[in-house]
């Protein structure tokens, strides 16, 4: 007496005949996901880049992920800062965010640490009085 009927009731846990001789085709999409991980997940990481919301609409304020650091500025530079950030939301017809243009700032300069070290030497860096 196994103590189950078949039909609908049937035992859950029943190994099935048709399963076993036929290869599983999960398993073989396993093995590749196995075999190839870093492959899937270049290509996930790719999605969703494209896919990604930008950060100035995505986040809560101005400050989310960002942290606080002093900036001083001569005159003449916080000047110029202002006519950038005017000249910018006149472009995009939209504010700009003053934490948003310093950093953009920053990561540009990143970019172009010659023209960094630049300006630092016309500000003296690198002289000797030997």
């Amino acid at each position: 007496m196994t103590g189950m009927k078949q039909g609908a009731g049937e035992n859950p846990f029943a190994d099935d005949p048709d399963e076993e001789s036929e290869p599983d085709a999960g398993a073989e999409s396993e093995e590749r996901r196995e075999q190839s991980p870093e492959s899937e997940e270049k290509t996930d990481q790719s999605d969703r880049r494209t896919m990604q919301i930008p950060y100035k609409f995505r986040r809560d304020g101005v400050q989310d992920g960002r942290n606080r650091v002093p900036l001083f500025l001569k005159p003449e530079t916080k000047d110029a800062e202002r006519e950038a950030l005017r000249e910018l939301e006149e472009k995009f017809g939209d504010n700009v965010s003053l934490t948003d243009l310093r950093e953009a700032l920053v990561l540009v300069g990143l970019e172009h640490a010659d023209e960094v070290k630049a300006q630092l030497e016309e500000w003296g860096y690198g002289m000797t009085f030997e």
